[in-house]
């Protein structure tokens, strides 16, 4: 009870102390069926749980372990995945029968693919559940077409579908981290297939706690296999079912001891991952594991191990972490001091004592019986694995990340970025960059609407595509999307990478070794010393009497107006200016998608800027010019031309001081010929074309010079002698005020002399009249009569009703059939 207290003090504290994250934003983000990200799927009605993926060493063919099949799937297309050939490899039905009987769900017993890899250039190596009872077989890879017969997959496939499991074949030999019976109680790391003894943990011991296998990785400079897990830590006893991250590893040269330990591993040993920042509660649990190669000409101890952890402590619960591990760091834990169990209660120590033998270390199959049975015993590192630099790579408190694959990219500048690939829970694929002032979500694309059970992640570095492997099918998704940034500030704005702005193209391209003179800024996103273009200078770039063309709003006064500002990414902020005027918050409404909302007045009327800001830079967005309506324009309302839905090239909006911005675009003519275009006009001579980009932006047309000079006078004329009308609204207000205390007084007068009335003795029969109205019913009549003046009656009370009107009409909420919406 102690230790209970002791710990929940300690979570407490430590959750106190943790610091706020700073909330990851993906900057552009692509829905399902995006115009904007080009996906390719494959799914078939007779195919399911498409989640075990191989690709072959050209890139070109993508093979699929599915339900009861394995398919062959051409991936050489860029716009099409094609089915070559499918192999079916379903139980019978006496196996199903079986499975059934067992006490396992109909749905359980089908032949779930878990294991599938080369085994040599000819054939491929594969394994299935096959309802309750794994098997193995080898597959033809050109003709899709088992060469034997299936024989006993234990030990090598797990029995569940839905249990975990790792493996990875080098040199013909098999090593797998699965479990080797039916209930699911016996983990085991073992080798098979090789022309050496097949090898496994010894069972007496328990080297392995109700483990979940993630990952294995082959280290070819050390010949060792790395295998990553979790599992229950039982060197911590102040709680139960505690889990901690390991990593184990194990040697190929390994043939067990001559005595102690024959047909086991000698050179097994495993430590503790921790992920865990400064004053905070550690991420406990591993989800998923990849690794990142060095750099050329860098040792294989450079070699990062990339994780996504979650934790089991209410405190962080909801948040996904990700860390680094170096090959370096494991290394020297592994060749440190161990932990000593003790056999008869089966509890750790960390007392010193005499190293009889390095565990961990290859070539103790030809050591003593005396050492081995001390490899036998220490075989936890008594050190743990912490992180580089011990902080978090990135750490999400809106997203659960699932799956994560990880690539080194070598930018414009000749340096290398770190770009991981993070599949989220939800179905939305993240694409980020590990930059030295923390994780840029670049963008996230949605690859799958509902949840998945189990997915996989398989990334192409030479064809430049990850596949997404899920129940429903399988997903290709381009690494690099550069041709969605249209313009050099949003190349750079992005911050990727794979893309860089080429000035000579006026395009923004995918940066590769023989482009060096690619417009980039990862790791500050500065737009304007890479596109030698000025940001908009705040309150100056009006001059006297020169206001800039927009979209015509015609409006009544006292309506509600509500112009939109499309935003260029999730990370900018919009912005509303009026030229020569301040936006008072008592006037006008920042709403929170980014539009204002006002009430038109002669004061409100006028032009409009949106402004986009993001990392410093300002663009403008749209301009609006709000004038009152008249009866001929009401007459002949404005024409808006429909959203375009191919892309047209537009110039970059840029403007430099004592300038006005006019941004040109023109309409295609249904049936014009490529390159021709026709200007839209609208009444009065005023071009107010409007299209949609296809990427949330929104550009203006500009009227004709002499129509401009004619609108500017006639705009300053309306601002210079418009007539205000305060003091008729205060003189209103208290009118009104007066009149309806006036009105309330004669209602409770007029009640209370029906009240005394009667109660008080008649001296008659009354007589019935049939135009006699109760109270109720002649202030019902009072109403009908002040609708009916505000629907153009005449009022019976001079101005009063007038007044009233005007009061209703300015609470009016409806919207403008000009106003974007």
């Amino acid at each position: 009870m102690e230790n209970h207290s002791l710990l929940s003090f300690i979570v407490a504290l430590l959750g106190f102390l943790s610091p706020s994250l700073t909330k990851l934003t993906p900057r552009i983000s692509f829905h399902l069926g995006s115009s904007g990200r080009h996906l390719t799927h494959f799914s078939s009605h007779d195919v399911s749980n498409t989640t075990m993926l191989l690709l072959s060493q050209d890139g070109d063919m993508l093979y699929v372990g599915a339900r009861d099949a394995v398919l062959a799937l051409d991936v050489s297309h860029k716009d099409a995945i094609i089915l070559r050939s499918k192999l079916d490899w379903s139980p019978s039905d006496k196996d199903l029968e079986q499975c059934s009987m067992k006490g396992k769900r109909m749905a359980d017993c089908p032949n779930f693919i878990r294991v599938l890899h080369f085994l040599n250039n000819s054939y491929i190596y594969a394994c299935g559940t096959f309802a309750f009872s794994p098997r193995c077989t080898y597959i033809n890879s050109e003709t899709l077409e088992m060469s034997i017969k299936p024989d006993e997959g234990r030990g090598r496939c797990p029995y569940d579908p839905y249990q975990r499991n790792t493996a990875i074949i080098v040199d013909g030999e098999l090593y797998t981290g699965t479990v080797a019976d039916y209930r699911g109680n016996r983990p085991v790391i073992s080798r098979h297939l090789g022309r050496r003894v097949d090898l496994k943990l010894d069972d007496t011991l328990g080297w392995l706690e109700d483990p979940t296998f993630i990952s294995s990785s082959f280290i070819a400079e050390q010949e060792k296999i790395y295998f990553f897990f979790s599992e229950v830590g039982k060197e911590y006893d102040f709680i139960d079912k505690f889990i901690v991250s390991r990593v184990s590893q194990v040697c190929m040269s390994d043939i067990g001891g001559q005595r102690t330990l024959q047909r086991r591993w000698t050179t097994f040993a495993k430590a503790q991952l921790l992920c865990q920042a400064d004053n905070e509660l550690p991420y406990n649990v591993i989800q998923d594991i990849d690794s990142l190669p060095p750099a050329e000409g860098a040792p294989a101890d450079d070699t990062l191990f990339y994780g996504i952890f979650t934790s089991q402590w209410s405190v962080n619960s909801g948040r996904s972490a990700v860390c680094s591990f170096r090959l370096s760091d494991i290394k020297t834990v592994f060749s440190g001091n161990y932990k000593v169990l003790n056999r008869d209660t089966l509890q750790w120590s960390t007392r010193v004592q005499e190293k009889v033998a390095n565990p961990g270390e290859c070539g103790l199959h030809n050591a003593s019986d005396n050492a081995l049975r001390f490899v036998k015993e220490n075989f936890l590192a008594d050190e743990s694995v912490r992180s580089v630099g011990k902080s978090l790579s990135m750490v999400s408190t809106e997203h659960n990340y699932t799956h994560l694959t990880v690539q080194r990219v070598q930018a414009a500048n000749n340096r290398g970025y770190t770009v991981l690939f993070l599949l989220t829970e939800s179905g939305y694929l993240h694409k980020t960059v590990l930059l030295q002032s923390g994780a840029h979500i670049i963008e996230e694309i949605q690859v799958f609407e509902r949840p998945q059970p189990i997915k996989s992640l398989k990334l192409s570095i030479p064809k430049s595509v990850i596949y997404v492997g899920t129940s429903e099918g399988v997903v290709r998704v381009p690494t690099a999307n550069c041709s969605f940034y249209w313009t050099c500030a949003q190349c750079v704005l992005a911050r990727d990478p794979f893309c860089g702005w080429d000035p000579v193209h006026r395009a923004c391209v995918e940066a590769s070794d023989t482009q060096t003179n690619l417009g980039q800024d990862i790791d500050g996103g500065h737009v304007e010393g890479i596109c030698n273009s000025v940001s908009v200078i705040h309150r100056a770039r009006f001059g006297p009497n020169k206001l800039p063309a927009g979209e015509l709003v015609s409006v009544s006064l006292n309506e509600v107006v509500r112009l939109q500002c499309p935003a260029v990414s999730r990370l900018s902020l919009q912005l509303w200016e009026r030229p020569n005027s301040r936006l008072s918050s008592d006037l006008y409404l920042n709403l929170e998608d980014g539009s204002l909302s006002f009430v038109a007045t002669p004061a409100t009327l006028g032009h409009y800027l949106c402004l986009s800001t993001e990392n410093g830079y300002q663009q403008i967005m749209a301009i609006y010019h709000v004038k009152q309506r008249n009866n001929a324009m009401a007459q002949t309302p404005i024409s808006y031309i429909q959203p375009q839905t191919q892309p047209i090239p537009t110039t970059q909006i840029a403007a430099s001081p004592g300038l006005h911005t006019y941004v040109r675009t023109f309409s295609k003519r249904p049936g014009a010929r490529q390159g021709e275009t026709e200007p839209t006009l609208s009444s009065r001579d005023t071009q107010v074309t409007t299209r949609q980009m296809g990427r949330n932006m929104t550009l203006w047309t500009e009227k004709s010079r002499q129509n401009e000079t004619d609108f500017q006078n006639g705009e300053s004329l309306l601002l210079a002698r418009g007539p205000c009308y305060l003091k008729e609204l205060v003189v209103v207000s208290i009118l009104l005020g007066l009149c309806f205390s006036f009105l309330m007084t004669t209602c409770l007068y007029i009640i209370k002399q029906r009240c005394r009335s009667r109660t008080a003795p008649q001296p008659g029969t009354p007589t019935r009249d049939p135009d006699r109205r109760t109270p109720v019913e002649q202030e019902a009549l009072r109403g009908s009569q002040f609708l009916s003046n505000c629907n153009g009656q005449a009022p019976h009370s001079g101005q009063a009703s007038g007044l009233v009107c005007n009061r209703i009409l300015a609470g009016y909420k409806g919207h403008l059939p000009n106003t974007p919406i």
